[in-house]
């Protein structure tokens, strides 16, 4: 099932909307066999603290460790809980599209799709947001050093939500690298804005979930570079490789004379074909470590076909003549 990775500027409300979306797939997965998780900084008590580059050197700030180290924390906690039966959403910044493409690529990884989910909203409304959050920060930090009781009944509702400092939240505006829906890894894109009301984000969540979850969902599959080579000939062609050789080799020291010299048969797999002949020095017995410098430099001249074992010239029976005429030619020049 799929990843859901939100985007958008500081306080644009992501929290808000990720949380309206985990409520809407709860009652959309309700008695299936999937699990829904939600990972934020919240869950994983990353402070807002750690995306604050005022404190670090210019030249050190792109390699800011505290923010290095929140994400690698996410990472592993998307990692952890990610599979074809668990729907991850990731509430977050996550405003380098660098990282949106590792998330991307390690969702591929296990066959599950992944989309973006862009929290729209202007910066002078974000801005604001994060300034209200602000004052009720500051108004807090003076109420506990007063006697005087607040205004606000106990049971009224407030945000507590961390705010960011000033220098921070435009520095993090700043860096905001906004999702392309050309690019693979931000595609499909969903955008949800400030003013959408329930209706209309029903609608669009609706969208979201036949994209990466409805029966016309795109079929995953994973780079053939991270996929398992078999172990056969048309399956690994470095290990066909080493192994034709090696049995030549052994062929070698087995049928080979005390006094060196004479013919040495290489059988072919296909059916009709002669076998293949290799003449030995007549002067001397040709040794282990002899054979395998041929064989080394004989791998090293044709590791090129990898990728290309179902070509015929580099089947099995090819790998053998080519190495068996390599032999005779070698020998015949020494």
């Amino acid at each position: 099932m799929p990843l859901i990775i939100l985007t958008g500027l500081p306080t644009s409300g992501k929290s808000t909307r990720a949380k309206q979306l985990h409520d809407y797939l709860t009652a959309r997965i309700a008695g299936t066999k999937y699990r829904l998780h939600l990972v934020s900084d919240d869950s994983l008590s990353i402070s807002r603290t750690v995306y604050d580059l005022s404190t670090v050197p210019v030249h050190a700030r792109s390699a800011n460790a505290s923010e290095k180290n929140a994400r690698a924390a996410i990472y592993g906690a998307v990692k952890r809980v990610l599979s074809d039966k668990d729907i991850v959403i990731l509430d977050g910044l996550n405003y380098i599209k660098g990282w949106r493409y590792q998330l991307h690529c390690e969702a591929k990884a296990v066959r599950t799709p992944s989309c973006i989910l862009q929290i729209g909203c202007s910066k002078e409304r974000a801005q604001q947001v994060n300034e209200e959050r602000l004052r009720r920060d500051e108004a807090a930090v003076q109420q506990e050093g007063s006697d005087v009781p607040s205004d606000s009944p106990s049971d009224a509702p407030s945000d507590t939500t961390e705010a960011y400092a000033p220098a921070n939240w435009e520095n993090l505006v700043f860096r905001h690298e906004e999702p392309n829906p050309m690019t693979r890894w931000d595609s499909p894109l969903f955008t949800v804005i400030w003013d959408d009301d329930e209706e209309q984000v029903k609608r669009t969540f609706d969208s979201l979930w036949e994209a990466i979850a409805g029966e016309g969902r795109k079929v995953i599959k994973p780079n053939q570079a991270t996929e398992p080579r078999g172990r056969d000939a048309s399956g690994d062609y470095l290990y066909v490789l080493d192994r034709e050789t090696q049995d030549i080799v052994k062929r070698i020291l087995d049928q080979q004379g005390d006094d060196g010299g004479g013919e040495v048969k290489v059988p072919l797999g296909t059916g009709g074909k002669k076998d293949l002949v290799i003449e030995l020095p007549a002067a001397r017995k040709v040794g282990l470590p002899e054979l395998q410098r041929h064989r080394r430099a004989f791998m090293g001249l044709n590791r090129g076909g990898i990728g290309l074992e179902k070509v015929t010239n580099m089947a099995a029976d090819s790998l053998r003549e080519s190495f068996v005429n390599y032999l005779n030619n070698t020998f015949e020049s020494e």
